[in-house]
């Protein structure tokens, strides 16, 4: 009787634990464990939150604001975010003040497709906190020009083209691991401009970070989470701009297993948010 008994509480158990399905979990770098409650506090506790993202994941994007609504009660914040190029911040500046619509928006600020389902709910909070938010990216047209022509080109740009991106010279070090890395995927006959044209990106938004940071206040980063990913990127610029900065990096993995972290993973980022592969995509 005892073993039938034994029997059913076990099979209770697995029904369970079968039926506990986990969109995400949180790790360290360690790949420990840890709870939301102790990345909020670190996040508190630090000058920049670089939040890598997948751009098409939807927890990134919940979480995003799950995190950003729990800072800003606890703290002063500045927003900013890798999808909203600098040339753009008279545009968002005139949205958060209300003085234009979405619709005014939409037609003059170049939005992702699917600013609306992940990226507005950002900017429409801080617009009701009243926080600012930072357009960081360089336009998208002078990096594609690095591309093909590297660095030099940006240097026959008008002085206005060129206060939409980190000062020039660009600090570059093509032995990154995320720059070597590129060349890497790309194949060999991969032009050494691509890298460099990724460079543009992260110096800019890393330079308009550090150009935005307020006393006693955290700026939150949005971004692709391969820009920050094992502590390469925007964190070499940002301490690049400012030495001693305090920086605190979270980044996105998707596991089929979310009971533990892949090897591959670890030190990715102070914070690996691990999230379930079958989760919808927004595009």
């Amino acid at each position: 009787m005892k073993k039938a008994i034994l029997s059913l509480l076990i099979l209770f158990g697995v029904s369970l634990q079968a039926q506990d399905k986990l969109a995400y979990q949180l790790f360290d770098k360690n790949g420990k464990k840890v709870t939301y409650k102790k990345m909020l506090k670190a996040a508190l506790d630090t000058e920049v939150v670089l939040f890598g993202e997948y751009h098409n994941n939807t927890i990134s994007h919940w979480l995003e604001l799950e995190l950003t609504k729990d800072m800003a009660a606890e703290k002063k914040i500045v927003m900013g975010a890798e999808m909203f190029e600098a040339d753009n911040q008279k545009a968002v500046n005139r949205y958060l003040a209300d003085s234009i619509t979405q619709k005014k928006l939409d037609s003059t600020a170049r939005l992702w497709p699917n600013y609306k389902t992940d990226y507005k709910p950002l900017l429409d909070f801080a617009k009701e906190q009243k926080i600012k938010f930072v357009a960081t990216n360089i336009p998208r047209r002078y990096a594609s020009m690095v591309s093909k022509k590297g660095f030099e080109v940006l240097e026959t740009l008008t002085t206005e083209e060129k206060s939409w991106m980190a000062p020039l010279p660009m600090p570059y070090d093509a032995q990154l691991p995320g720059y070597v890395e590129m060349m890497k995927m790309m194949g060999e006959h991969t032009s050494p401009n691509m890298p460099k044209a990724q460079a543009t990106k992260d110096a800019t938004m890393g330079y308009f970070i550090v150009q935005n940071l307020e006393p006693n206040s955290v700026f939150v980063h949005y971004n692709g989470t391969y820009h920050s990913d094992n502590f390469d990127g925007i964190n070499w610029y940002l301490k690049t701009y400012k030495p001693g900065v305090k920086i605190l990096t979270i980044a996105t993995v998707e596991q089929k297993d979310l009971d533990q972290l892949e090897a591959e993973h670890y030190n990715k980022a102070d914070f690996i948010l691990v999230i379930d592969e079958d989760v919808t995509k927004t595009y």
